[in-house]
């Protein structure tokens, strides 16, 4: 169906028979939003239906209000409102996935925050889930554009993603400079590439880095709180994969949107997309196998299913333990013994399975020095399970070590188990240990 209100536009600013002015004009227009490279092919889709985003509209009605020596609406284009809560939904094609991950690295690069408001939806995570697991593949990644690409190119995005992912586990995600830098970079670097000419197996290792790049941004805004802008990004890499061919990533990037929803309370939901990561990812490395039934576990914990909790556990152990063997994918190497220990410290505390869950501190915390939030966030786990447990001591002298272990974090969730341990202990503040344990924990920075 014809955008007939467009068309129309177009025909009375003289650009009815000249998309490809049209285009270049509407590039000179955004300049200030990035790389554009629209041309002749991009008009004719906005024609045939496809709606572009909000800052694009925008340069339009710039460029024809030029034209036509009259100012003009935004409605007048004939795309309908831009549904700002439609930023979660999963991509249908790999143009699509380059138009949005334009339009959300440009958005956070200025510190355009459209999703404030908003939170994580179980829903749209379903079905970004299903588009992953059941869509054809793409036959084809291959593009012609102005830049051309080389796997060199690509291999110097992983170099990228690699020092945002080691800054993050260092530092924590609290801080927007640091997310504000990666946007930036991602506007610069990976958009023109994104829109540039490569090859099919070059594309596709480059739909890979930029899934990883989008997947790293989603993880360090769920660290830092911001969850629909962590879904968005998710979402986004989850299609860019998809665009990849490979699987394993993919069930990687679902599983962190599972890991999300327990930690805000979405268990059944939570339970569902890391079933659905599970199936995706098939005959899976071991490694990728372990890390997915820890999540698994977390999630059935939670949801009170003791059984499928201790099964999901036990797949896990199993899969660490043929590692040696089976170490799979570089990304995965992080997954060791000490993360499957928080994972079962958290969902034994979660079935009250108290005695259980405090046998795996030993290995919780044989962390490497680069683990720096996540010993503060599995020291907050044990000192949870103590108290649960009744052992009013033990959480106190925890809590101490956790005020020595969150120093310089800014993590939202690091800050909300300090919360949630604090709220724990304070029915006993009366209690001198009590008392020097919240006053530790009081004197925490804040995640932001």
């Amino acid at each position: 169906m014809t955008n007939a209100a467009f068309e129309r536009l177009l025909s009375a600013a003289d650009y009815g028979n000249a998309h490809a002015a049209f285009a270049r004009q509407l590039n000179h227009a955004g300049r200030d939003q990035g790389t554009w490279r629209y041309d002749a092919a991009s008009v004719y889709w906005w024609l045939r239906g496809r709606r572009p985003h909000e800052h694009v509209q925008a340069a339009m009605v710039e460029t024809l209000a030029r034209k036509l020596g009259r100012s003009v609406a935004v409605t007048e284009l004939g795309f309908g409102a831009v549904d700002n809560v439609g930023m979660c939904i999963y991509p249908a094609s790999v143009d699509g996935a380059t138009d949005t991950a334009e339009h959300a690295w440009t958005r956070l690069a200025k510190h355009i925050n459209q999703h404030a408001s908003e939170g994580f939806d179980s829903g749209k995570a379903l079905q970004a889930a299903l588009g992953w697991r059941y869509d054809l593949p793409d036959e084809t990644v291959s593009r012609n554009g102005r830049q051309q690409v080389t796997s060199t190119d690509v291999q110097s995005l992983y170099t990228l993603a690699d020092h945002f992912t080691d800054l993050d586990r260092r530092h924590g995600s609290g801080s927007p400079h640091t997310r504000t830098v990666m946007a930036e970079l991602l506007v610069r670097q990976v958009i023109p590439m994104l829109r540039g000419t490569y090859t099919d197996a070059v594309g596709r290792d480059l739909m890979r880095a930029a899934a990883t790049l989008s997947g790293q941004l989603a993880f360090m805004s769920y660290d830092a709180g911001e969850h629909a802008t962590a879904q968005h990004h998710a979402t986004l890499g989850l299609r860019l994969v998809k665009a990849a061919d490979d699987r394993l990533y993919g069930a990687h990037l679902l599983a962190n949107l599972a890991t999300q929803a327990v930690f805000l309370g979405h268990s059944r939901e939570a339970a569902r997309l890391i079933e659905a990561a599970i199936d995706g990812a098939g005959r899976a490395p071991a490694a990728v196998l372990a890390r997915l039934h820890s999540t698994a576990a977390t999630a059935y914990g939670q949801s009170g299913e003791r059984r499928a909790c201790q099964l999901a556990l036990t797949r896990a152990e199993r899969a660490l333990d043929q590692t040696g063997k089976d170490p799979g994918p570089r990304w995965v190497s992080y997954f060791s013994p000490a993360h499957l220990a928080g994972a079962a410290i958290r969902c034994l505390s979660d079935l009250c399975l108290h005695k259980q869950a405090l046998r795996h501190v030993p290995d919780a915390l044989n962390l490497g020095s680069q683990n720096v939030r996540t010993r503060a966030l599995h020291t907050a786990l044990i000192a949870m399970a103590h108290a649960r447990a009744g052992d009013t001591d033990a959480a106190c002298n925890w809590a101490v070590k956790l005020g020595q272990h969150a120093a310089g974090i800014q993590s939202t969730r690091v800050r909300q188990r300090v919360d949630e341990l604090a709220a724990s202990l304070g029915p006993q503040r009366e209690s001198p240990q009590v008392n020097e344990a919240l006053h530790t924990l009081a004197a925490m920075p804040a995640a932001n």
